[in-house]
């Protein structure tokens, strides 16, 4: 997949195009990411997207904009899955957010990308102060066809990265699973940390957050990227209110049995139940009890669900 960092000068050649932040990448996403395909392959044209980095809403008001679900990595590893061809990673400053509507066609899309045929979604806003709508893009498209994408609706709620985010804070990971259609996951590599888990004895691997997560507390979880295959674990996702006052978010997951050094491997990290919510203990050895009740917990969870059956289509 060829990844442009940044917007080329010209394009080099034509492209069948889809825009979008794709945060999550989820099952509307991936509709798109599926239609595109078709188009391109029907076109004899690469498939493209267009996304951007900053989130345009973490550029505006970096306090309150939402939490990532896909840090960029991630979301190119997803792309690159569902066979996209090139990515232009625009990025997202007062330069971009400043142009009118028929500029960011004529001289994004159509210059600098070289877009031939283009699939948005019908709600797509672009432009400054999000002036430019599909009606917009239709009307100035002189070089290349418009294509809107309808809505995607999984169990009757609208697939949409605000419905991840909320199923996540809600701590219904098995509802943001159906939304994604794959287990939420943060990825990274495992850290040194300062071995408190070892000495309450349960050990963990730390991954290190470059932003807010979209989700807290104590989770079963399934780890990939070791040797052997997957892993059944217990993750805790938050501050550690027990250990210190005003803590930065860290991931923390004991693996079961299991006891190898992993530091600086990469690790996927899937969530799968939530177990509860992050507390606050009066002392450390509280905190020890509390985790072993929920290793146990985690340990009957999976247990159950390996017994349950499965559907046969």
């Amino acid at each position: 997949m060829r990844i442009y960092r940044g917007l080329p000068a010209a394009a080099d050649q034509p492209v069948a195009l889809t825009i979008g932040n794709f945060d999550g990448v989820h099952r509307g996403h991936q509709a798109m990411l599926v239609r595109l395909a078709e188009a391109a392959d029907d076109l004899r044209l690469p498939a493209a997207v267009m996304t951007f980095e900053p989130h345009p809403r973490e550029f505006f008001a970096p306090d309150a904009a939402p939490a990532r679900l896909t840090p960029l990595r991630a979301k190119l590893e997803l792309l690159r899955a569902f066979g996209v061809a090139q990515v232009f990673v625009a990025r997202f400053d007062r330069r971009l957010s400043s142009l009118a509507p028929d500029a960011f066609i004529h001289d994004v899309l159509v210059r600098r990308v070289g877009v031939r045929w283009v699939l948005v979604g019908d709600d797509f806003r672009f432009g400054h102060r999000r002036a430019g709508d599909l009606a917009t893009l239709r009307a100035h498209a002189r070089a290349f066809s418009v294509e809107a994408m309808h809505t995607v609706e999984v169990d009757g709620e609208r697939a949409s990265s605000s419905a991840v985010r909320a199923a996540l804070l809600a701590g219904d990971v098995e509802r943001a699973a159906r939304l994604l259609g794959r287990p939420y996951a943060i990825a990274g590599r495992v850290a040194h940390g300062e071995k408190l888990g070892r000495k309450l004895g349960f050990p963990t691997a730390n991954l290190r957050l470059r932003h807010p997560p979209a989700l807290s507390g104590v989770f079963a979880v399934r780890v990939h990227g070791l040797a052997g295959g997957p892993r059944s674990a217990v993750a805790s996702l938050g501050v550690r209110p027990t250990v210190r006052a005003g803590g930065r978010p860290l991931l923390e997951v004991f693996i079961l049995d299991f006891d190898e050094a992993i530091y600086g491997a990469r690790i996927r990290v899937e969530f799968l139940h939530k177990l509860r919510d992050e507390a606050r203990y009066p002392d450390l050895d509280t905190l020890a009890r509390r985790i072993g009740e929920d290793v146990d917990q985690a340990r009957g969870w999976f247990a159950a669900r390996e017994r349950r059956p499965t559907s046969v289509s």
